[in-house]
């Protein structure tokens, strides 16, 4: 106990240095309990079922070590009570009690054992209100709430909209370590990887269309400039990716059809909490996290909570090596007991050499397939990509009396990101079969510097009409980003070929040496996002809900390019006072079950460009959506089902072989486009212990004549992971495997068409408890060891089989 005492007395020393936020220490915030009574009729069942019941119904959050609750049972409770008095009831003739930690929040303790001894080194397990969207601590693959589609704290079932949610335990049960990872995991995305991932080649795709609405913490990421930046994320910061599937403007401003993908930071928690973890895995990976939560004064009223992540790793393809490095820190206070303010930080470097954007020629000279072995690269050893972010962010938040509460949120972040890319083309070469010779490599620079401020603002809470309660969200957002960049220009254009490799077969990657390609001018682009919102959800009945919004957005991009040999570009677009309608309907059944309906516009500025190089013009559309959602076992399971058609004009459908005239993919606008398909989903707890995440979705695009667009992304997807706890062997034995499917898919190259057949990626999980505080985990992915080309245009393939080991300890 003395050991952990000093533990939690060193991080509070090292968090507040880190945070420099001691500044912010408050006086002790009272606590309330909560009074209400209310029904209850809960059956007898094991104990943490029963505390996961109750919380469910009064919102109230429980905390308690896993050990305390294995083997105990609470009684059957049916009558009145509060919800103090109900969990005291739960816990009779267990030995145990529940101690007030915080506002609507208790912690089970042994009887007579202090809140802080023993039991706070045991693993936590947080159980929540319904409407409580955090993950962490749940050990559950479902969410309680989500409000990334309209800003109201909904549950899942109660948002009539498709939403998945990657919790805290599925990214550490996966090993999903980076957000390339859980996008491969996420029901309905694809990632169409035609290079090493964290570029502009590796597109992210949900219901056919390429996914460009991210967000942290609701806020929006606006350089669409190059979007891209955005994939090169580390999860150790977040609590959850909530992922919007369809249109979303009413809350990203600018909405396209495909999807947003929110990420959503750790918080601090009132107890201390210490978490370190090592592992090493295939292609010399190693990594290492820390994660530290505590208070920072005696009352508890000021938090914080310092996480770091350092990972290296080389690759299956020759050549390329990467390193990541992660810093997050976060301070709470309570500066009345309704008012929490909160200061934080963000850095992020992810650097890469031997980095290829594509693969391999595809085609010899003859016409024939060449077959490419999984490790041969297309970079040169000199190609790099290096992203490095830094944001500092702070909000205010004030609840009133009455349920109404009030956030602003300011937030900077900047970013820097150069990459000197070196791929061959499959559509730029061919090669002679017995020499090896006639490969070309591509050469391409991005460099930029682009910084985001942003101010969130809104408000939220009931209002009465008509003798019934209903609930409204009032915000605006503005968002200003400046990129200094430099245009890069060699012999041959923006995107230009050096000569020839001798013989790509015997290709090291040394020749020909990295191309003096020095800047020829400066570059600034502004991109400034303007809106105002507001969302409200009736209730006529106890049993209907209806959402309606709208969103009015002006949106501006002015880009300014200074060459210096005297020329000059300008571009100007801009739109104006745009409004975004949103309508929703939910119909409960019963408790447990929801049918819904949801329809939006769509309206989206588009930086793809045709062939001579100018903007297409901007998405607009329709979206409809229609579908039944489950509650079920307590909410600890989340079933959904839905229909879903999109309309669209000036979607851009790309262009096969064609490039801009600064060597990026050139598109053309086809307007009468329509997407129609179906999700499946279902996520969390299916029985004590096992929990379960599946997923399908089926998405078919095309245009006014009936033709299918996007071959090249599949039509069908399949996601699923499944884990199952024996509590009863050792300490705690934790197995689980999933598949990931998808359908075939094809494009055409070189004038020939290529496929890629349907294929499935089976991975592999084990973590077994050492002890209380110690656990060895074994993650083994695609472990039949699968033959795939994520992009049917490239020759670059997926992962082979692979495995990671990794020792997670909590103090």
């Amino acid at each position: 106990m003395e050991t952990s005492r000093k533990a939690r007395r060193g991080a509070v020393a090292v968090l507040s240095a880190a945070l420099a936020a001691g500044g912010l220490a408050c006086g002790p915030a009272p606590v309330r309990a909560q009074a209400a009574v209310m029904s209850l009729d809960l059956p007898a069942q094991p104990l943490d079922q029963a505390l996961n019941a109750l919380a469910a119904r009064t919102g109230l959050q429980v905390i308690f070590p896993t050990a305390l609750a294995e083997g105990r049972r609470a009684p059957a409770l049916r009558g009145s009570y509060s919800a103090p008095e109900a969990l005291e009831r739960l816990l009779q003739g267990s030995g145990l009690e529940a101690r007030m930690s915080g506002p609507n929040r208790y912690t089970v303790v042994r009887r007579g054992e202090d809140a802080g001894g023993d039991a706070r080194v045991l693993q936590p397990v947080v159980v929540r209100g319904a409407l409580d969207p955090v993950t962490e601590g749940t050990q559950s693959y479902a969410a309680r709430a989500s409000n990334t589609s309209t800003r109201l704290n909904l549950s899942v079932r109660e948002t009539p909209q498709s939403v998945s949610v990657i919790t805290r335990q599925r990214m550490d049960d996966q090993g999903l370590t980076q957000l390339a990872d859980v996008v491969d995991n996420t029901p309905g995305l694809v990632m169409k990887s035609g290079g090493n991932r964290g570029g502009d080649s590796s597109p992210i795709y949900a219901r056919g269309f390429e996914v460009q609405n991210y967000q942290i913490d609701g806020v929006n990421l606006v350089n669409s400039g190059y979007s891209g930046i955005f994939q090169t994320a580390d999860m150790a910061p977040y609590d959850r990716v909530e992922v919007i599937r369809g249109a979303n403007g009413l809350m990203s401003g600018v909405g396209a059809p495909g999807a947003t993908i929110n990420l959503i930071r750790k918080r601090p928690t009132r107890e201390f909490q210490a978490r370190a973890s090592v592992e090493t895995g295939s292609w010399d990976l190693y990594r290492t996290e820390a994660d530290v939560s505590t208070p920072l004064n005696e009352a508890g009223t000021v938090r914080g909570r310092l996480v770091a992540a350092w990972q290296k790793n080389g690759s299956w393809v020759e050549r390329l090596e990467e390193r990541g490095k992660t810093l997050y820190g976060i301070v709470e206070a309570d500066l009345t007991p309704n008012t929490l303010a909160t200061l934080g930080f963000l850095y992020q470097n992810q650097d890469a050499t031997g980095h290829a954007r594509l693969g391999l020629p595809m085609f010899y000279t003859d016409g024939g397939r060449v077959d490419w072995d999984r490790s041969k690269s297309a970079a040169a050893s000199w190609a790099y990509s290096r992203r490095h972010t830094q944001t500092w962010f702070a909000s205010l938040e004030h609840r009133f009396d009455g349920g109404w509460k009030v956030k602003g949120t300011l937030e900077r972040s900047s970013y820097r990101y150069d990459e000197l890319t070196a791929s061959g083309y499959a559509t730029s070469g061919s090669v002679e079969r017995a020499t090896g010779a006639g490969t070309k490599i591509h050469v391409g620079r991005w460099a930029g510097k682009p910084v985001q401020n942003s101010l969130d603002v809104y408000a939220t809470g009931p209002f009465s009409l008509l003798g019934r309660e209903h609930e409204l969200v009032v915000g605006a957002t503005v968002s200003r980003m400046r990129d200094e960049s430099s245009p890069y220009q060699s012999p041959g254009g923006a995107g230009w070929f050096m000569p020839a490799i001798d013989n790509i077969y015997t290709w090291n990657g040394q020749t020909p040496a990295e191309p003096f390609n020095p800047a020829i001018g400066d570059s600034v682009n502004r991109e400034n996002l303007t809106s105002a919102y507001a969302t409200a959800r009736f209730k006529p009945t106890d049993r209907l809900s209806l959402i309606i919004g709208g969103r009015v957005t002006s949106w501006e991009n002015i880009k300014d390019t200074y060459y210096y040999d005297g020329r000059r570009t300008h571009l100007d677009r801009h739109e104006s006072d745009q409004f975004t309608p949103y309508a929703g309907i939910v119909y409960d059944l019963s408790d447990e079950w929801s049918v819904y309906a949801s329809y939006t516009d769509i309206f989206k500025p588009q930086n793809n460009q045709d062939a001579q190089g100018d903007y297409l013009a901007p998405l607009l559309g329709r979206s409809y959506e229609v579908g039944a959602k489950g509650e079920l076992l307590d909410g600890g399971l989340n079933v959904s089902a839905a229909l879903f058609r999109v309309r669209q004009d000036n979607f851009a459908v790309a262009l096969p072989g064609v490039m801009t005239p600064t060597g990026g993919q050139a598109y053309e606008a086809v307007s009468g486009t329509t997407t129609r398909g179906i999700d499946l989903e279902a996520s969390g707890e299916v029985l004590p212990n096992w929990q379960v995440a599946a997923g399908f979705t089926r998405a078919l695009s095309q245009d006014r004549d009936g033709v299918t667009l996007n071959t090249n992304v599949p039509q069908n997807t399949v996601k699923l992971f499944t884990s199952y706890r024996w509590p009863g062997i050792g300490q705690g034995l934790t197995v689980g495997g999933g598949v990931r499917w998808q359908s075939r898919a094809h494009t055409e190259v070189s004038g020939k068409d290529v496929e890629q057949d349907a294929y499935a990626v089976v991975d592999l999980m084990a973590r077994y408890q050492i002890s209380r505080d110690v656990s060895a985990r074994l993650n083994v992915y695609n472990v039949f060891d699968k033959y795939y080309h994520p992009d049917p245009g490239s020759t670059y393939y997926g992962a082979p089989r692979s495995f990671r080991l990794g020792l997670d300890m909590r103090f």
